[in-house]
């Protein structure tokens, strides 16, 4: 699919684009909050690769908060 330019999307597009541009840098600024505040005892893995797997759209910190945590 073509990229498209911002002056080419309807209101309802850029509002979508923008919510979920926020909903992701939530999603990363809870994870890595999260990351950086837990012990690295209670994390699963080196805390440095769940840090970059975090920068990886939605599904990094989905990940991190499903597979990441040790509770």
């Amino acid at each position: 699919m073509a990229s498209r330019k911002w002056s080419d999307m309807s209101g309802g597009q850029r509002f979508g684009t923008v919510a979920g541009g926020i909903v992701q840098l939530v999603l990363a600024g809870l994870a890595w909050s999260d990351l950086a505040h837990r012990p690295a005892k209670k994390v699963n893995g080196p805390k440095g690769v769940w840090a970059a797997v975090i920068a990886i759209n939605f599904a990094g910190p989905i990940a991190y908060f499903l597979a990441g945590r040790k509770d």
